[in-house]
């Protein structure tokens, strides 16, 4: 079985994915700031979100996505992981700033130590 991890699957758009990649048979992973007080509203609504493994990974801390990489083993990884809130972006503009490229490039080098080859990251194979 294959599994899938969703970083950032609170949102709208990775409840969708999450529920495809069920459908199709995947074991589905998933991460959110703080998944302990999110209330999941979307994948609720779909009715699938005792079906995926949840935790909590913060994009800028390398031991945070490290740990999550290592936890999950996963064969794709969707990052959908940013800042929604325009209210928010203006209120914390360097979390802001910070969850984008050092986010992303977090979770490009913590392939590495992880011994990936091969990858499927957002439908860019490496």
């Amino acid at each position: 079985m294959k599994k899938a991890l969703i970083i950032g699957i609170s949102g709208q758009d990775g409840a969708y994915l999450a529920k495809l990649l069920l459908d199709q048979g995947y074991e589905v992973y998933g991460t959110s700031r703080d998944h302990e007080v999110s209330s999941f509203s979307h994948l609720c609504a779909l009715g699938i979100k005792d079906s995926v493994k949840l935790s909590s990974m913060v994009t800028s801390d390398f031991r945070s996505v490290l740990t999550t990489l290592q936890q999950a083993d996963a064969d794709e990884v969707y990052n959908l992981a940013g800042q929604t809130s325009v209210g928010m972006s203006f209120a914390y503009p360097v979390e802001t700033f910070e969850s984008l490229p050092i986010g992303t490039m977090n979770l490009l080098e913590c392939f590495r130590p992880l011994g990936k080859t091969s990858i499927e990251l957002s439908g860019i194979h490496f």
